[in-house]
């Protein structure tokens, strides 16, 4: 039995590793019974000379290498997202450059499915910033996705949130951007627990009423929305809006707490899959997502499930930092050799939330190989002076 001494309630305890590993399996897409997307994490470069608070350093080929690994699973690479640590650490040149090259290595696959995020980060939000100003920000980036054959994610933006009057901000913006969009987007909700510069999205504080704003927009133009992510933690929110999207638009789950009954779905509907946490989980997704699509439904949740405390404990508030957790199961099932993030964000969590994520993992079939990530966590604590 494999075991190792754990931070808990502020001593060392012995936890024995008692988890069965989800193995690697090759799967394609059509496969499965829902669309799903893994918003895929970045790989620091550890040896760079930066400044890390301030220029990111990618090593381009692990990177890389993780969303092949993606699309092995049959899993789609939802790109350049706040998994990657769009605006914290990853600004728009770094994001541009990563949506290329992701690009291209898709392009060298068949059935590599792909989605980028496009949004206005490289306009600092500021009292002199104006609508206009917004639309043309959305348009250059959308412009430099299109040019390269991506499909676009329409992520919020901060600087339209801080700009915004009301909901008729909102729609002005979103209705000229989705009538110039060469094919169906993805548009992101992304709440304020995710972001705190989102709070009133869609010009409400209220999410029930910014709902009716959202919804106006995509019914005005459903032919160029393929869905809507909405990432608010709430699945009665998110059940309340998948029952009144228009036919055809597809509700994509972002909610990291409750994402397998969202999947499975009820009798009068279901939620496709764009997560952070599926980064974190992708072999046990692929094989729960292709048991479900077999008709094992049983079986989906016997997989599915055990992963959900895991991702609630990394999604934790304050949740913006749970790239530090999905980084770091990155490092323990060898995907990366190091435990280094752009923005210096490693130090994000405590000691204490790392441990719990480790014996987490192991219950869920996260950790790929035990040995190596007791190893691993070993030289976590070692960095925080413990042997």
């Amino acid at each position: 039995m494999v075991s190792i001494d754990l931070p808990r309630e502020g001593r060392l305890a012995r936890y024995e590793l008692t988890g069965r590993p989800v193995p690697l399996k090759q799967r394609e897409a059509a496969a499965f019974s829902r669309v799903a997307f893994a918003a895929a994490h970045v790989v620091a470069d550890p040896l760079a000379d930066n400044d890390p608070w301030l220029t990111p350093a990618i090593d381009w080929e692990r990177t890389l290498a993780f969303r092949h690994r993606l699309w092995d699973l049959g899993l789609g690479v939802a790109e350049a997202m706040d998994t990657a640590q769009r605006g914290m650490g990853l600004g728009w040149p770094e994001a541009r450059e990563l949506i290329r090259r992701a690009l291209a290595e898709a392009r060298g696959r068949s059935g590599a499915l792909i989605a980028c995020g496009a949004g206005t980060d490289h306009l600092a939000p500021g009292p002199d910033v104006s609508i206009d100003d917004i639309l043309k920000a959305y348009e250059s980036q959308i412009e430099a996705i299109e040019a390269e054959g991506g499909r676009i994610i329409l992520m919020a933006s901060r600087a339209l949130a801080a700009a915004a009057k009301g909901p008729e901000d909102y729609i002005r913006v979103y209705d000229r951007i989705l009538s110039q969009v060469k094919d169906p987007v993805i548009i992101h909700w992304l709440g304020e627990m995710f972001d705190p510069a989102l709070e009133g999205y869609w010009g409400n504080g209220d999410h029930m009423e910014a709902m009716k704003t959202s919804l106006a927009v995509i019914e005005a133009h459903a032919e160029k929305v393929d869905g809507i992510k909405i990432s608010l933690l709430s699945k009665e929110k998110e059940i309340a809006m998948r029952r009144r999207i228009p036919k055809g638009v597809r509700m994509y789950t972002g909610d990291d707490f409750n994402y397998a009954e969202l999947i499975a779905g009820d009798e009068r509907g279901y939620s496709d899959a764009l997560l952070g946490i599926f980064d974190a989980i992708a072999p046990v997704a692929s094989a729960a997502l292709e048991a479900l699509g077999e008709g094992r439904n049983g079986e989906f949740f016997e997989l599915l499930e055990p992963t959900v405390p895991l991702s609630r404990h990394i999604f934790k508030a304050p949740t913006r930092f749970y790239k530090t957790g999905v980084v770091f199961l990155a490092y323990l099932n060898g995907l990366q050799d190091h435990f280094v993030m752009i923005g210096g964000q490693q130090s994000a969590r405590s000691l204490a939330h790392i441990a719990e994520l480790f014996r987490l993992a192991d219950r869920a079939g996260a950790l790929a190989d035990p040995e190596l990530a007791v190893s691993r966590m070993r030289r976590a604590l070692a960095v925080h002076g413990i042997d």
